[in-house]
């Protein structure tokens, strides 16, 4: 399974792209959070847009819901591993999404140089486009 990222839908959603994520990943193991949920569709201006993101976000499996405090004890974990190594991640919310890929094993597909360096300090598994 793979927990797609922010930044990636952000990417194919953009206006002018013919971007699929079924070119990268099978749409029967795409993943989602709602901190993942919450980024994509706060971006959203024009109304007919939000509503089809909305729909097709939430026609994925969303992970960690509803989010325990142990999912948030684990982004804490690892924004701290991550300091500890002598590097900021810039999102606290990338290290809550990489703590739900975690807890259940799956991978996150992204373009945030946050992933790469979490998975430097975490058994996190990252997929970079």
């Amino acid at each position: 399974m793979v927990l797609v990222d922010t930044s990636v839908w952000i990417d194919m959603f953009r206006k002018g792209r013919r971007f699929q994520i079924e070119s990268l990943v099978a749409l029967d193991e795409v993943v989602t959070c709602l901190p993942v949920i919450q980024e994509v569709l706060q971006g959203f201006h024009e109304e007919s847009a939000y509503q089809i993101a909305h729909e097709a976000m939430f026609s994925f499996p969303v992970l960690e819901s509803p989010l325990g405090a142990g999912v948030f004890e684990e982004a804490i974990d690892l924004y701290r591993s991550a300091r500890r190594s002598g590097w900021t991640i810039r999102s606290s919310i990338d290290c809550l999404i990489a703590a739900c890929a975690l807890r259940h094993r799956f991978t996150v597909l992204h373009k945030d140089r946050d992933y790469d360096l979490l998975a430097q300090v975490s058994p996190l598994k990252s997929r970079r486009i």
